[in-house]
């Protein structure tokens, strides 16, 4: 997952709103999200190579999501998978703030990542390369691969639209607009985080093209002061057309949608 737009008690209407796009190497084997069958309260995609996944919620309302954090020169394949975190914490039973404070002494196990969690009462950020957990403000929040609301130029047009999208009765469409864009950013804007220039270029845009690596997937969470939720995952080519859609509507417990 690389870029993750999300507003948190931003509007009256809608709790919880998050807008992402999962760029992978498009050789690596997923499935699209759906509801688990050896997990049933669980939607998400899955990676299967590793068996994690990159963004879930639960029928219950907890939700997390993953991104990793860009650094090519610290990059270990004997590390654990990002994924699994996500997984772990959507099974468990923890809240985010106790998930994380566990979290914290063994985050070297994994590759530099980024994590997004929440259940339900409150939602949580911790960063590998933070080492703290922290708690994320009402408001509209951006997050690619760096730490949270890094101004990276996708993430601050990310944050506009996701305030624009607040103002429709239904903010899906506008989102998928916002992850479908692809606007770059000129050189001198562009973050330096140890990979080429020519690959800066490349990343910069919230839509990535590409028949070896770009987006895979684009995702719409939007969770109403009722307790609805909608969940709307689109794959993507390589080319960023939409190939196909999942789209899961289900109601939060009463004493959840009601915390």
């Amino acid at each position: 997952m690389c870029l993750i737009v999300l507003a948190w008690h931003a509007s009256a209407a809608f709790p919880l709103v998050v807008a992402a796009n999962r760029d992978e190497w498009r050789e690596r084997p997923a499935e699209p999200a759906r509801w688990w069958s050896d997990h049933p309260g669980l939607l998400a995609g899955r990676d299967l190579q590793a068996g994690g996944t990159w963004m879930g919620i639960t029928r219950e309302g907890r939700f997390a999501a993953v991104t990793n954090f860009r650094d090519p020169s610290d990059k270990r394949s004997t590390a654990r998978s990002r994924g699994t975190l996500v997984t772990e914490f959507l099974l468990g039973a923890d809240s985010a703030a106790r998930f994380l404070s566990n979290l914290s002494a063994r985050s070297h196990e994994y590759n530099a990542f980024n994590l997004i969690l929440g259940d339900g009462a409150s939602l949580f950020y911790f960063g590998s390369r933070e080492g703290t957990p922290r708690a994320i403000e009402p408001g509209v929040h951006g997050l690619s691969n760096h730490t949270l609301d890094e101004p990276w130029p996708k993430v601050v047009r990310g944050n506009v639209r996701m305030g624009r999208a607040l103002e429709g009765s239904d903010p899906a469409p506008a989102l998928f607009e916002m992850l479908s864009d692809r606007t770059g950013a000129r050189d001198e804007d562009l973050p330096q985080t140890g990979v080429s220039l020519e690959w800066e270029r490349r990343l910069a845009p919230a839509l990535i093209v590409g028949a070896d690596y770009g987006t895979r997937v684009s995702t719409a969470l939007v969770i109403s002061s009722s307790g609805n939720v909608s969940f709307e995952e689109r794959g993507r080519a390589a080319d960023g057309s939409v190939t196909g859609t999942a789209l899961q509507q289900f109601t939060l417990p009463v004493a959840v949608a009601s915390a």
